[in-house]
């Protein structure tokens, strides 16, 4: 299974990512993890390839921002069992997280990423706006274990 978190920086997209992982973990499933702030063609491939390569079974959960919809595409083509999660959240809050943050990537590439980002054929969207994280990982949660039901 494949668990696509995206949407545009600073939206909560690897936070998200790394409590899921930590309470599937809990659960008994295992799951590999990806992320990337790159957002080039080569990083997509180079993630398309561990998946590709990766041997038996395994569960993944990839966050960036994949914000081209021909990157999503790649790996539902990859994987029978993709689910793609968009992750949103305003501009303004958007540009708030991303100056708060450790490695802030350059206000204006935030601007472009955002306006560019491709909507996605989401199985889920979360609004990082309107839900608190443990709200927004309470549903995220309850949807991947129901789809590895």
């Amino acid at each position: 299974m494949l668990v696509i978190l995206c949407g545009p920086p600073a939206t909560g997209k690897t936070t998200l990512a790394r409590s899921l992982r930590d309470r599937l973990a809990a659960h008994g499933y295992e799951f590999d993890s990806l992320h990337s702030d790159d957002f080039n063609r080569r990083t997509y491939e180079r993630m398309s390839e561990r998946v590709s390569e990766a041997e038996g079974d395994r569960n993944w959960i990839f966050d960036g921002t994949f914000f081209r919809r021909r990157h999503r595409e790649r790996f539902r083509r990859l994987e029978d069992h993709c689910y793609v999660v968009r992750v949103r959240a305003s501009l303004e809050t958007s540009l708030r997280r991303n100056r708060d943050r450790e490695s802030s990537i350059d206000e204006r590439g935030a601007h472009v990423m955002y306006a560019e980002f491709e909507p996605p054929r989401a199985d889920l969207t979360l609004d990082t706006d309107d839900l608190s994280e443990k709200e927004a990982l309470d549903r995220l949660e309850a949807a991947v274990v129901g789809w590895l039901e």
